[in-house]
């Protein structure tokens, strides 16, 4: 692994995320300085296409709608607003304002474009809210209150394909799709929740394994296998692989991957769902694989901008502690 390129941001504070859209042309950032940047980033250049100011308080996280939308943005933060920003003739604007949490709104994520546009947004208010765009400008909310017990970390969707239906799916027919998205908190939970029939959302799993409050919850993109995979972090330094293997998505089990001597941040699944990107509070960013035989091994240690990838990982031998 190398780094193959370097963002001057100009922020003027800590930067909490960074985002590149879907086409891999543009990097959205964002920061305690409480601004949202956006640079276009092709050929290796960085120039700043939008500087957006709106948030009060740190700006935690930021997630890109799909493009079939159009250029759409949302950021989340201290001020305990979600806002939605989008590209119209070449300029940036704030489409829409959510200020429907009591407390900070710590992570924000758009739904399978399937779908069509839904944003879930978890607070340190211990709701999660659900806001789906029906089009002329407004969006409807729903809200889950008490998802978390002191405060929800973090929301990722499940992907919007039934799981083994590459293998079983009926030719010509839409798939029934279900909603489902997880969470983690400062409970020490990962919650699975379910959209019913009525359109209400129901909590249809907990899983218990970290000992501290979950930072980071990463739902594996779909690659048609019927196994469902997500992946955890914690503030107690460990970072959990559960997997369910039976359709009605009632067992999941842990494994372990590795235990790092500080507070693990964020995980972050490669599209093709085979090599997880973690980053902590060492300010390493490590990528670890799954081997033939099912144990996680470190394949990179990105250290500090100086890539280097351990020989012994990479002949599947050793993972690097």
């Amino acid at each position: 692994v190398s780094v193959i390129n370097t963002v001057d941001t100009s922020h003027e504070d800590m930067i909490h995320d960074a985002q590149m859209d879907y086409y891999g042309t543009r990097l959205a950032t964002c920061s305690s300085d409480r601004s949202v940047k956006i640079f276009d980033v092709r050929n290796g250049g960085q120039i700043l296409i939008a500087d957006l100011r709106g948030h009060e308080g740190p700006v935690w996280q930021v997630a890109w709608a799909h493009p079939m939308y159009g250029n759409i943005l949302a950021s989340c933060s201290y001020d305990r607003k979600v806002i939605i920003w989008k590209e119209e003739n070449g300029t940036w604007e704030k489409t829409h304002e959510h200020t429907g949490h009591d407390s900070s709104v710590n992570s924000v994520c758009w739904a399978p474009h399937d779908y069509g546009l839904i944003l879930a947004c978890g607070s340190s208010d211990g709701a999660i809210s659900l806001l789906t765009y029906t089009g002329e400008g407004q969006w409807e909310v729903k809200k889950i209150n008490n998802a978390h017990t002191i405060g929800c970390n973090a929301v990722s969707w499940a992907p919007a394909v039934v799981p083994g239906n590459l293998i079983d799916q009926p030719p010509g027919q839409k798939p029934n799709y279900i909603k489902k998205f997880a969470s983690g908190g400062c409970d020490n939970l990962i919650k699975l929740w379910k959209e019913e029939e009525d359109g209400q959302w129901k909590e249809e799993q907990k899983l218990e394994a970290h000992s501290d409050w979950v930072r980071d919850v990463a739902w594996a993109p779909s690659i048609g296998l019927p196994t469902s995979t997500i992946a955890s972090c914690s503030q107690d330094g460990r970072v959990f692989i559960w997997t369910c293997d039976d359709a009605s998505g009632s067992t999941w089990s842990p494994k372990l991957l590795h235990k790092f001597n500080d507070v693990v941040w964020h995980v972050s699944w490669s599209i093709t769902a085979n090599i997880l990107a973690v980053s902590g509070g060492d300010n390493k960013v490590t990528l670890w694989k799954e081997s033939v035989d099912g144990q996680w091994v470190c394949i990179s240690d990105v250290n500090k901008g100086q890539g280097s990838v351990s020989t012994s990982a990479t002949e599947g031998q050793q993972n690097e502690q």
